[in-house]
């Protein structure tokens, strides 16, 4: 199948052979697509390779064969972000989410739109750790498996006051008599509900809402943890700041 004008954002492209490069995008109209691009490591193919780069987006023509489509040809369509420290990081784990809970050649308009979203929100220095959070929630949302915020798993309103933890399939469940060290794994109804409403939450209620979110992505990803998880947590940035600038 030939694929002609597709817009999409780069999210990974590694060395293949001796020239080529395996290439993962985000298309508009094909999802999650693997690309293999060939002899672009040469001298003259810099601005190919230059658009090839994670986050940038591009207009490509591939042709499908299988699993892989070979690329014919790439533009990009505007500068990438210029991301460093926590904001480079940031995207690196949000490429990695896509990677990991996207499937391939399946048709993701939403994803698409929110993909892109994220990506100008960390090119205008945007707070991160709020800015992660609605990615996330919007990832869930695009990939079916989204959850309502707003409301307790019985459909009860939630109390800004109480404390809650996320079930993957249920969605807010009200703690009751914390036991030690559980108050570390729920967010307040407060958050939630900010969260529901595309509010941003008090500072405080951020680290809250990052561990209740980061339970129910690793119930999708079936247990196998992010690397970028362990690379954040290696660097001291798993916890939020008193700024807000959580990069996972």
């Amino acid at each position: 199948m030939r694929i002609l004008g597709e817009h999409a954002y780069v999210l990974h492209a590694r060395p293949w052979r001796e020239t080529s490069l395996l290439v993962e995008v985000l298309a508009a109209e094909q999802g999650r697509l693997g690309l293999v691009a060939r002899g672009v490591r040469g001298p003259k193919r810099q601005a190919l390779r230059a658009a090839l780069q994670p986050m940038q987006h591009v207009r490509f023509d591939a042709v499908l064969r299988g699993e892989l489509a070979h690329l014919n040809a790439a533009e990009a369509l505007d500068a990438a972000p210029r991301l460093q420290g926590e904001a480079m990081l940031s995207a690196l784990y949000a490429n990695e989410l896509v990677l990991r809970l996207a499937p391939r050649q399946d048709p993701q308009p939403e994803l698409y739109a929110t993909y892109g979203e994220l990506r100008a929100r960390l090119g205008a220095g945007e707070p991160l750790a709020w800015t992660l959070r609605r990615f996330e929630r919007d990832l869930l949302d695009a990939i079916g498996v989204g959850l309502d915020y707003a409301h307790e798993g019985d459909g009860g309103p939630l109390d800004p006051a109480a404390r809650y933890r996320l079930d993957p399939g249920q969605g807010p469940v009200r703690m009751h008599g914390e036991r030690a060290g559980e108050r570390g794994r729920s967010a307040t109804g407060r958050a939630l509900l900010a969260l529901a409403a595309d509010t941003p939450p008090p500072v405080e209620d951020l680290g809250g809402l990052r561990r209740v979110l980061r339970e129910v992505l690793e119930a999708h990803l079936g247990g196998r943890p992010l690397a970028s998880w362990q690379l954040l947590g290696e660097l001291g940035r798993v916890a939020a700041t008193p700024q807000g600038r959580d990069s996972s």
